[in-house]
């Protein structure tokens, strides 16, 4: 195991808003603006956090005409978001 990409990668996750369009984002791509008004966060916030989770490996981005869509493109996270939603409904207890 590679200690320090992983404590990178839950570093990068363990932030509340970043953790927050994480689970937003781990059924479907979501372009900027749904993201922001869906979460009520300031768009500016909202495109920083989009920016470095995507120059970090864990989004990936798509243009749809005059937006940008996000997605998850990192299985890892797909799995520890997948234990937390799994966790906090009852199931990995």
């Amino acid at each position: 195991m590679d200690y320090e990409n992983a404590a990178e990668l839950l570093k990068i996750m363990g932030h509340p808003t970043r953790l927050r369009i994480l689970m937003h984002l781990k059924n479907e791509n979501k372009c900027v603006k749904n993201i922001w008004e869906s979460l009520s966060l300031p768009q500016a916030n909202v495109s920083q956090h989009l920016i470095l989770m995507k120059n970090k490996g864990i989004l990936d981005s798509e243009r749809k005409g005059s937006q940008i869509c996000y997605f998850l493109n990192n299985d890892n996270v797909m799995n520890i978001l997948k234990y937390l939603e799994d966790s906090s409904n009852g199931r990995n207890q």
